[in-house]
């Protein structure tokens, strides 16, 4: 008992695939919102403030690269968790039907 077990809480664990198509989609669709606000600004803009339309054609086309970039941004490796086939080094091996480990026992002829 003196070695101490590495515990992981849940809340530590990746989302489910669906929550993370979920919340990929919602950032694209925020995003394009975004892009249409910009459009329609410019348009209403047009003709009293000219930077500020053209500030917001840049964010119209701009918007589209970026979008894509956040929404695809997900389901990257969760930092720090352990790997699903990590076995320690001191884990003995399971015995054969000869009585020998994984690859035999080599003391033996």
């Amino acid at each position: 008992m003196g070695k101490r077990d590495e515990v992981f809480r849940i809340t530590r664990a990746r989302s489910s695939l669906s929550e993370d198509v979920r919340g990929r989609q919602r950032r694209y669709v925020i995003s394009m919102l975004a892009r249409t606000l910009c459009v329609l600004l410019a348009v209403a803009m047009w003709n009293v403030e000219r930077f500020v339309a053209y500030g917001a054609l840049a964010g119209a086309v701009l918007l589209p690269y970026f979008a894509v970039l956040i929404a695809n941004a997900g389901r990257e490796k969760a930092p720090g968790l352990p790997s699903t086939f990590a076995i320690p080094a001191d884990t003995p091996l399971m015995l054969g039907p000869g009585g020998s480990g994984g690859g035999g026992d080599q003391t033996r002829s």
